[in-house]
């Protein structure tokens, strides 16, 4: 590991440390990132959160590397607008995974041509699921398992139980 590898692993360690989860996500999925914007200067500055919504069409670096980047690509007045964000920028608030989409390409810039429909992603419905809570996940396996084998759940034994005191 020579000088250069060192600093950056150093300074990846800084930027991880201060910066907020980031989701899995991979080109064709629609992210939501919040970017802190500074409006004045000197003592009239103030800082808001401003969302940038779009779909994203492009992954620079992994997320072991302190300059990657991603591409977010949205439709903003019926012209496309496309901004290049770093993934550990101190400047992003949050990254929001809006909706998974399922495409065949690292890199989606064939969408730059496409209007309307043509321009449109097909939502990925297996493998990484937007379940936020896993306590939801195991109730609904449960149920599923319940169901096929016609057996009450748990859940269904104890309101039963609290029914009849």
């Amino acid at each position: 590991m020579n000088i250069l590898q060192k600093f950056e692993a150093k300074h990846l360690a800084q930027l991880k440390a201060n910066s907020k989860a980031i989701p899995a996500f991979s080109p064709g999925d629609t992210v939501k990132v919040n970017m802190k914007i500074s409006e004045g200067t000197g003592k009239d500055a103030r800082e808001r959160i401003q969302a940038y919504e779009g779909v994203c069409i492009a992954r620079k670096g992994t997320d072991k590397d302190a300059n990657a980047s991603f591409t977010v690509r949205k439709i903003s007045y019926g012209e496309g607008v496309e901004r290049v964000f770093p993934l550990f920028s101190p400047r992003i608030d949050s990254i929001e995974l809006v909706r998974r989409g399922s495409v065949r390409r690292a890199k989606l810039y064939y969408l730059r041509d496409r209007q309307g429909k043509s321009a449109r992603i097909a939502e990925r419905t297996t493998g990484h699921s937007l379940v936020e809570d896993e306590a939801t996940l195991a109730a609904a396996t449960e149920a599923k398992a319940a169901k096929k084998s016609n057996k009450k759940t748990k859940a269904e034994k104890d309101a039963r139980k609290a029914a009849k005191k």
